[in-house]
């Protein structure tokens, strides 16, 4: 029987008889990173996908595990609507990735904090170049609830730095840096957050971060992007610099201070 591919779908060709499952992955991944699969898009159905791979289920089955594992798909087990659907791109993985990596690899915190410094410097340079008298004024707004949620205590306080954060990342207009920056502050936050929150001068230290965002803030408000960039990096190492060995913590105190605007 000939099975002719849809107008809206890709046409796929049969899957190479060894790992063919790795094929197929791979052949899918191509059709979403092309934009021919969309978010929201559904794949043809299991029997479908087997006489176009040419393959057994049981080896279409195991590349959909693969998919949905990496985030790309979703399937539901007796869904008669139709095949897997694409899902929308999520950090969450890229995170998970990430975290394996800096534990896998060894790196120590002062290599996450450094690459964070990067990427918030970078992203704050060009929410100060670029940002648009809206986009200031949901960063201005941000910072007063930041400054008002000190009186409730660590955990809304971390909620209202997140969104500062989030208010300049979008008013860099970049969206890979925001999704980096999503993820580096996510990575950080698992390896010392909770260590601040158990700080016995948690007050200060809410205290002093927001005042250093305040400065990060009028930097941006003047437009002065080489400024807020080293404010942001500078941001970073005082508040991490603390639960960072001596040494390595005064090296990236220079390197707040030297290094480029954007990387």
């Amino acid at each position: 029987m000939q099975h002719e591919a849809s107008a809206d779908r890709p046409t796929f060709i049969p899957a190479r008889p060894v790992r063919a499952y790795e094929s197929i992955v791979r052949q899918i991944e191509d059709a979403i990173y092309r934009g021919e699969l969309r978010p929201g898009q559904r794949l043809p159905s299991e029997r479908e996908m087997t006489a176009q791979f040419a393959v057994s289920r049981p080896t279409v089955r195991e590349a959909l595990r693969v998919l949905e594992s990496s985030g790309l798909v979703r399937s539901r087990q007796g869904d008669a609507t139709g095949g897997a659907k694409v899902q929308p791109f999520s950090p969450d993985n890229l995170r998970r990735s990430m975290t394996a990596l800096v534990h896998l690899e060894q790196s120590d915190l002062a290599d996450v904090v450094q690459f964070r410094m990067i990427i918030e410097g970078s992203t704050t340079y060009l929410a100060a170049t670029e940002h648009t008298e809206e986009e200031l004024a949901r960063m201005l707004d941000a910072h007063k609830r930041l400054a008002a949620s000190i009186a409730r205590g660590h955990e809304a306080f971390s909620r209202a730095d997140v969104e500062f954060h989030q208010t300049i990342a979008e008013a860099a207009h970049s969206g890979l840096l925001r999704v980096c920056n999503e993820v580096a502050r996510g990575v950080v936050a698992n390896l010392i957050e909770s260590k601040l929150s158990f700080t016995s001068d948690s007050e200060q230290l809410m205290r002093d971060s927001c005042a250093r965002h305040e400065r990060v803030l009028g930097a941006i408000v003047a437009r002065d992007g080489e400024t807020a960039a080293r404010l942001a990096r500078e941001d970073m190492i005082d508040h991490f610099g603390r639960f960072l060995p001596e040494e390595r913590a005064a090296r990236l105190r220079v390197f707040a201070s030297r290094v480029p605007p954007i990387l």
